[in-house]
């Protein structure tokens, strides 16, 4: 059965649920074939390019080459990442620093468009901000750590410096109220810690600038117990400049 009529028995099985109006059982009316082709059309793209890769396609082929001496790096993650350079604190400016986060992706996402996003544009050094998308979308701490070291595998391939960043403290998600992700994250970052240490790797630890006595964010510091606000990546900047001045001092 194809992909399409496997959608179309979906949404056609939907119009048998009954809706409860006014203490009385209704049967919402059948989308119309246009609706329903529509809907199917939208889902086979999201499904045709999991990965995203459409996102940065047109914004890194309009990227100059890389000029003579300059040292560009790439913040690459999820949203912590994406949203640094679009609702953060100025990102780091006067630096050819390029934001290639996606909000919402998991390490498999990112691994698949690791290549396109970072590798293809040549950057001096990657700054790989792991996301709690992993934890909040169930993935074992063994499928993560299997992606995270295949893009750093990757990175290392292709002579690009490997900057590793905690992943930022919660205690909750609001979108998955049900979660308590702060051991979890914990543990994961103590994982890649040892990584770090033990692949001679920066590691740049954003946590005890963040992280409250009970493992979430402080909260001056985010907008939701999950992301930065505009102080909170005031606190990360200097640790991530410091972090790239290491990694581009080893080239």
């Amino acid at each position: 059965m194809t992909v399409t009529r496997i959608l179309a028995k979906l949404l056609s099985g939907v119009v048998l649920l009954p809706v409860v109006v006014w203490g009385q059982a209704t049967v919402a009316p059948a989308p119309s074939t246009a609706d329903m082709a529509r809907t199917i059309a939208a889902m086979q793209a999201k499904l045709a390019d999991w990965p995203q890769l459409e996102h940065y396609r047109t914004a890194n082929a309009a990227l100059p080459p890389v000029a003579a001496g300059e040292q560009r790096v790439i913040f690459f993650g999820a949203s912590v990442a994406e949203f640094w350079s679009t609702r953060g604190a100025p990102f780091f400016p006067g630096k050819p620093y390029i934001d290639r986060g996606i909000g919402g992706q998991n390490s498999a996402q990112m691994l698949v468009r690791f290549r396109q996003d970072v590798i293809n544009l040549h950057p001096a050094a990657v700054v790989f901000l792991e996301g709690t998308n992993d934890v909040s979308q169930n993935m074992t701490a063994e499928m993560s750590e299997n992606n995270w070291q295949s893009i750093i595998e990757l990175a290392k391939a292709n002579g690009i410096p490997m900057i590793l960043t905690s992943i930022t403290p919660s205690t909750h998600f609001p979108w998955k109220p049900e979660m308590h992700p702060a051991e979890t994250i914990r543990q994961l970052n103590a994982w890649l810690k040892d990584y770090a240490a033990n692949h001679s790797l920066i590691y740049l630890d954003f946590y005890p600038a963040l992280a409250n006595a009970d493992g979430g964010m402080k909260a001056d510091l985010t907008v939701d117990g999950v992301h930065p606000n505009k102080q909170g990546y005031a606190a990360m900047a200097p640790l991530a400049q410091a972090g790239i001045d290491q990694a581009l001092g080893r080239r």
